[in-house]
Formats: structure tokens, sequence, C-alpha cells
């Protein structure tokens, strides 16, 4: 699973894949990402062909596959 995009509203972060997936988590699970600015949240890297976000400046990784793994229930 590889990212192709990474936005970001209140609540969420979101992905889209290169596979054409989209999915995303809950930003309170990250509170790195949910205290930083605008500007930081889109200041990332994707790493290994897009299979992880790595954002240095806050020292936050996701991997693009745990954002499948979230259960909207």
């Amino acid at each position: 699973m590889y990212a192709k995009n990474i936005w970001f509203d209140d609540t969420f972060i979101h992905i889209e894949t290169v596979e054409g997936k989209t999915g995303k988590m809950p930003l309170e699970w990250f509170p790195k990402l949910l205290h930083a600015s605008p500007t930081l949240q889109q200041n990332f890297e994707l790493w290994a062909g897009g299979s992880w976000i790595h954002w240095e400046q806050i020292g936050e990784d996701l991997s693009a596959e745990g954002f499948f793994k979230f259960n909207k229930k």
C-alpha cells in the first residue's frame, strides 16, 4: 500500500493511495499532528515508495497500511 495524497480536516488525517483507496484516522490519536500548524502538517515526506509518511519537524511516522486497519464503528 502506497500513499499518493495526504490531507487534514479538523478531526481526521486522510490518505489516498496510488491504488485509489481512501482512508482516515482520528487526529486525536496523534497529538503531535493534532497540535501542529497546517504548515507543519503538510511538511511530510513519503518514504519507501509511499508506504510510510514521515514528519521530520514533529517526529511522527505513520504507515499507509495503518489507515486501513482503523475500524469506523
